[in-house]
């Protein structure tokens, strides 16, 4: 009796050019996934698709027109069984008094708008699947607060708002919602960009301790997403050891 191999999962990594995304991407890859890396930066996911054999398509999330490309060309190749929402990002460290109202626009934008925009479009293609997965990258700022992060911290609650008002409305559909929620990671990017490539500024927030990476983030998501059907991971912080909380790091050296 003849039998039809297993289709591979697929997987649709938004922020995919570097840092966590680009780790996620590698790591579901090695799972034996089909993953659609997506990003702004073409030649970021043609190195990406080179190293990986990952499929790329070049969309920002802030875009209307770029995120309904993407999820019809997704839909045409294959369709879906997760979503991993994973861009967005930190833009100054001002207080609220001083605060850019063009930073923070941005940052809702990207963070909390970005991720419904995607997630709209993409959850008629998980149901059409009959299971599949909303993953949402949050961050520890989603969880607290800390002085000159407002912008970000408001922005990040907004995100986990929307993961968990969204597991609540869809329950009893086979899709899971899960937050991940990392503290203190040191990528190529992340500080770099929050403090307008101000490289010095940057490298002090990971000094003096053991800062998580991107790849700790990928194992993360790639363990939630492939428990058993039936277990839902609602929320999963993930910090540095230590790292108690937004505020409070031991800088004892690594």
């Amino acid at each position: 009796m003849s039998t039809t191999p297993a289709r591979p999962r697929r997987a649709v990594v938004t922020g995919a050019s570097s840092g966590i995304g680009a780790a996620t991407v590698r790591r579901l890859r090695a799972e034996g996934w089909d993953v659609v890396a997506t990003a702004r930066r073409a030649d970021r996911l043609d190195a990406l698709a080179a190293e990986t054999g990952a499929e790329t398509f070049v969309a920002d999330v802030t875009s209307d027109d770029d995120v309904a490309r993407l999820a019809a060309h997704v839909a045409a190749t294959g369709g879906v069984d997760a979503l991993v929402n994973n861009a967005g990002g930190a833009l100054g460290l001002d207080p609220v008094e001083t605060a850019d109202l063009e930073q923070w626009r941005g940052m809702y934008d990207l963070n909390v708008l970005g991720t419904l925009r995607v997630t709209k479009a993409f959850l008629p293609l998980l149901r059409e699947r009959g299971e599949g997965d909303v993953v949402v990258v949050t961050s520890t700022a989603a969880h607290g607060a800390y002085e000159g992060g407002a912008g970000y911290t408001g922005a990040k609650h907004a995100e986990r708002m929307l993961a968990t008002t969204l597991r609540w409305e869809i329950v009893g559909e086979p899709i899971r919602v899960v937050e991940i929620a990392p503290g203190a990671v040191a990528t190529e990017e992340f500080s770099l960009v929050r403090f307008d490539g101000d490289a010095e500024r940057a490298a002090a927030v990971y000094e003096g301790y053991l800062p998580l990476v991107a790849d700790d983030i990928a194992d993360a998501i790639t363990w939630a997403l492939t428990r058993p059907p039936h277990v839902n991971v609602d929320l999963l912080v993930v910090r540095p050891r230590a790292q108690a909380h937004n505020t409070k790091t031991a800088r004892t050296g690594v």
